[in-house]
């Protein structure tokens, strides 16, 4: 998975500077965060900003003339504890509030921590104040998202429950949505505020990734699938009528046909049964 989003950003990167020769071309994101000196020696890119500084682009712009070789400007993105709160905003009545960014989960198949660093967020006060914002500028529906927005408080001592809770008083926003959230941190106490919020949006979307258990330890997932079965038996027995979406992963290094064949029982009798979306993909057996 992460080898073939690598290449397609090479692939837009080489396609943007072919139909832009000379344009000022600067790269970011995670890709730049963990590969930045193979970007930057790609004929036609002139600088290349990691995960943070992409933050601070415009302090590295210079006059925007071409550069003989790329610039490489990517920090180390581990010791990083600065967040950058921020939401969309367009023609649309829909925005998206960028709540947490980073993560403390280390799946074996994922790089995510290595290009985002660690979990961080802005506190709730100032994370309702910028929904506030969004309100009075035309948001009416705010969907949450960040890297792993459950583990959201961890560098503020607070939490997300916390979070969902004042946010629901916030006036002028009709609609909020969570955007996607672990097992693990999705407990019975936000289910059950969001059953009986009139804002928050019977939709959950909770990756699975396995339903072996032996699969998600090998992934070094930090639940098991009966505790992702009791979530989905607590969201149908109070909004039946719910959208949830699942992930699933296979191809993992160790998984076997006995694996990849408990998965598929476990998925065909809950999966098919009580959710609404299923993505299945198939990721190279090692992390990059």
């Amino acid at each position: 998975m992460t080898e073939i989003a690598d290449k397609k950003c090479r692939q837009f990167i080489k396609k943007a500077i072919k139909q832009n020769p000379n344009a000022f071309v600067v790269v970011t994101g995670c890709y730049a965060q963990l590969k930045p000196l193979t970007i930057a020696e790609m004929e036609g890119v002139d600088l290349v900003l990691g995960s943070n500084e992409k933050f601070k682009i415009a302090d590295y712009l210079g006059d925007l003339q071409k550069k003989a070789a790329g610039e490489v400007h990517a920090g180390k993105i581990m010791t990083n504890k600065e967040f950058f709160p921020s939401y969309s905003m367009g023609d649309r009545t829909r925005t998206f509030l960028k709540v947490q960014d980073g993560c403390d989960y280390f799946c074996s198949y994922c790089t995510i921590p290595l290009a985002r660093g660690k979990s961080r967020n802005a506190d709730i006060k100032t994370t309702v104040a910028l929904a506030e914002k969004a309100a009075s500028e035309g948001a009416r529906e705010i969907i949450l998202t960040g890297v792993n927005i459950g583990d959201f408080g961890k560098s503020t001592n607070e939490n997300f429950f916390q979070l969902i809770q004042q946010l629901d008083a916030v006036d002028g926003v009709e609609r909020f949505r969570i955007s996607s959230i672990e097992p693990n941190l999705l407990t019975d106490e936000i289910i059950e505020f969001v059953a009986a919020s009139k804002k928050f949006m019977p939709h959950f979307h909770i990756p699975l990734q396995s339903g072996s258990n032996k699969v998600l330890a090998l992934m070094k997932r930090k639940y098991n699938r009966e505790l992702f079965a009791h979530r989905v038996e607590k969201i149908k027995s109070l909004l039946p009528h719910a959208f949830i979406g699942v992930d699933v992963i296979v191809g993992v290094r160790g998984e076997t046909s006995v694996h990849f064949n408990e998965a598929l029982e476990f998925i065909q009798s809950w999966i098919y049964r009580n959710c609404m979306f299923l993505l299945i993909q198939n990721v190279p057996t090692q992390r990059l």
